[in-house]
Parts: structure tokens; sequence; C-alpha cells
């Protein structure tokens, strides 16, 4: 099982790294035709902007440890075990039940946007958007990874 893993999340890795090879190429073409052609092209930036997007929200749900996001724990560091325990509970299950209720509209919004299409390279929105709803499951699979934990761990381990 820790192979697929492995190859897993090599593969998300892979296809990040694509994301952002494709910003990046993007936004080279950008430059050398606006000053080396004098020439722009106006899809580069819904290029770069679309991979942009993408990337961020693949990176957040596929690629970091829960330990690479960005926390606010200056109160979690400085609690004793017991009270750290309780606090990061606490707030894994606001997360989760946050998570958990706003899915269904959020789902229903993005199915919604297929009405509309990008102004430059017609993708649409509903799928631009989708990628949102991958993260918005892996943050509810994490954080419920994340309750379990602190159930199961003992109680003198914080």
């Amino acid at each position: 099982m820790r192979g697929y893993l492995r190859i897993a999340r090599e593969g998300a890795d892979a296809v990040g790294a694509l994301f952002f090879a494709l910003m990046f190429a993007a936004f080279l073409l950008q430059v050398f035709t606006r000053y080396v052609l004098d020439s722009p092209l106006g899809w580069t930036l819904e290029a770069c902007l679309v991979a942009y997007l993408w990337f961020v929200f693949w990176a957040c749900a596929l690629m970091l440890d829960e330990r690479d996001h960005v926390r606010f724990d200056i109160l979690l560091r400085v609690a004793p075990p017991p009270v750290r325990r309780i606090l990061a509970g606490l707030s894994a299950l606001v997360t989760l039940v946050l998570f958990v209720r706003a899915l269904p509209p959020t789902a229903d919004w993005v199915a919604f946007m297929a009405i509309d299409r990008t102004w430059t390279l017609g993708i649409r929105f509903d799928l631009l958007f989708s990628i949102y709803l991958l993260f918005m499951v892996a943050v509810i699979l994490r954080t419920g990874r994340i309750l379990v934990g602190l159930f199961a761990a003992r109680p003198g381990r914080g």
C-alpha cells in the first residue's frame, strides 16, 4: 500500500510541476512577444492565471503535507500538552464542519459556472474552478485524519 501512495504522491508532484512549467513557459512567451517582437499575445496572460490557479490548489490539496501549510499556532505552541490537544481538536472540528457544510453549495456554484467561458482561451468556468472542489475534499479528508489521530493518540502525548 505504501508503494501505491508513494507513486500517487510522485504523480501529484509531477502534475504540479507541469502546471508550474506551463505557467512559467507562458510567462516567458509573454515577455518575449511583448518586449522582443513588440507584438504581445493575449492568451498568455490567461494561461498564466489558469496555470497558477490550478498549481496553487493542486499543491495545497495533493502535494503539501500538513506541516507545510501556513498556521497561526502561537497560542497552541505555548499551551500545555492537554490544552494543546483540546485546541487542536477544536480547530480541526471547526474546519471540518465548515468545509463539509460549504461543499454542497460550492459544488452547485461550480456547476452553475458552466454557463460562461474564459474570454481568451474559452475554458468553461466550471472546469476552471473544479480544482477548488478537489482542494475542499482534500481539506476534509486531511482534517478528518487529524481528528482521528487526536482521538487515537494517548492523552500524555499532546
